[in-house]
């Protein structure tokens, strides 16, 4: 990243730490801006985030590591990231009208994961997200296998997790993201 890019990303997410402090009580940004100066190429994959409307925010720190962890705090799943199928193998067993990408292979080029269904429940925690649009989720081996994936949203206050063919897309389904720094 160019210097100039790097200061005014590093701006953007100060004043969204500052913002939101209810997301990572008891966290410092000075520990933090030093630990993201000290690795450019997470810094790249934050930039990625923000440039595809996640918005990311630090959700917590990892006691046993001590790594921080960001997450897409957008309001509804990030709009560049959206009308996706959920993995390579999905996006390849189309036949006709395939999206222009997978939710796993993007996120894999963001050098991101996609969030796991406790972590998408635990966000939940921090705010209400997804109610109107849908995220998918790291889906287990065994639902995969069958074709199956999942994806979490909020609807009358309530999470659900749900499932659907792995080669289906969606204008208003995308994914969110973490980040481990």
């Amino acid at each position: 990243m160019k210097t100039e890019d790097r200061e005014a990303l590093l701006t953007i997410l100060k004043t969204r730490f500052q913002e939101n402090p209810k997301r990572h009580p008891g966290l410092e940004w000075t520990a933090i801006e030093t630990r993201l100066r000290a690795t450019p190429a997470k810094l790249g994959s934050l930039d990625q985030m923000e440039r595809t409307g996640g918005e990311p925010d630090v959700v917590g720190m990892d006691s046993e590591s001590g790594e921080y962890l960001f997450c897409d705090c957008s309001e509804q799943s990030p709009a560049g990231r959206r009308s996706l199928c959920y993995d390579q193998a999905a996006l390849d067993a189309r036949k006709a009208n395939k999206p222009v990408g997978s939710a796993a292979e993007m996120a894999a080029e963001m050098g991101v994961a996609l969030l796991t269904e406790a972590e998408y429940r635990a966000l939940q925690k921090l705010g209400e997200f997804d109610t109107k649009t849908s995220s998918w989720v790291q889906t287990p081996t065994a639902i995969r296998e069958r074709g199956g994936s999942l994806f979490c949203d909020r609807r009358y206050d309530h999470l659900f997790t749900y499932h659907n063919g792995a080669d289906s897309y969606y204008a208003a389904r995308g994914f969110r993201s973490s980040l481990r720094v």
